[in-house]
């Protein structure tokens, strides 16, 4: 059985880092005994102005200081000399947030992206946010991010059937031109007509437990898109998102 906690965002205005979602965190760590993170920092490409190296070690500290106040040991796998035998020796694997499109192509390079598939598939506990909940799905093509960089291949680690757009908003302003993020997943749909995209806002995570799928967080509401846009809902906390796993 997959154990996933994907999660819309590591910050909320006027709270620390992770903090409106660490006992989230914690609890999904107690219930599968975790002790031990191994962390993918790839994302994270603009944390220091003294390269990547730096940015990765800078993440590493960050998040492993949120994960320190739960018991928990978080290590940053740009230290391993064999990256792929870390994930398979991994007790649980976290996937930070950040720019997709370097985190994908950093995945491919390194063979981690099969490596944590296949581990994820087999019952290692995954948890990712931002970047880290999108390239969950089927691709990266419903990230907002933009591509900085080339990755071998847009295929991400299919652990859930669906595409995940994190930080989902339909807010409108008025005074901006452009697509509305509505706009931008529909002309995924258009193009992409056997898809489903699971839209997940702000303080809200979705949670694969025992066979179940669960939205999670705060009182938000996520939006599902599919090929006939009138069947486009949004679904709350309670209502039932077992139909996703079958997309």
């Amino acid at each position: 059985m997959k154990k996933l906690l994907l999660i819309s965002n590591s910050t909320m205005r006027g709270e620390a880092y992770l903090g409106w979602c660490k006992e989230m965190i914690s609890d999904f760590c107690q219930r599968h005994h975790v002790k031990n993170v191994l962390f993918v920092p790839y994302a994270g490409v603009s944390l220091s102005p003294d390269g990547l190296e730096a940015s990765y070690n800078a993440y590493e500290a960050k998040v492993a200081k949120v994960y320190a106040e739960f018991g928990v040991v978080l290590k940053s796998v740009h230290h391993e000399a064999d990256p792929v035998e870390a994930v398979y020796e991994a007790e649980c694997v976290a996937v930070g947030g950040g720019n997709t499109f370097h985190l994908v192509r950093e995945l491919h390079r390194q063979g981690l992206m099969q490596a944590i598939s296949r581990r994820a598939e087999a019952g290692m506990p995954y948890m990712g946010w931002s970047a880290g909940s999108n390239v969950a799905g089927p691709t990266l093509c419903t990230t907002n991010d933009m591509p900085i960089v080339e990755p071998a291949s847009f295929s991400c680690m299919n652990l859930v059937p669906f595409q995940i757009n994190p930080h989902y908003t339909d807010f409108f302003d008025p005074k901006h031109g452009g697509e509305t993020r509505d706009d931008r997943l529909k002309e995924y749909i258009m193009v992409n007509p056997t898809a489903t995209v699971a839209a997940i806002r702000e303080a809200t995570a979705l949670l694969l437990e025992d066979g179940r799928l669960r939205l999670i967080g705060k009182d938000n509401k996520m939006k599902v898109f599919r090929e006939k846009m009138e069947n486009t809902k949004e679904y709350s906390l309670a209502d039932d998102l077992g139909f996703l796993m079958k997309a």
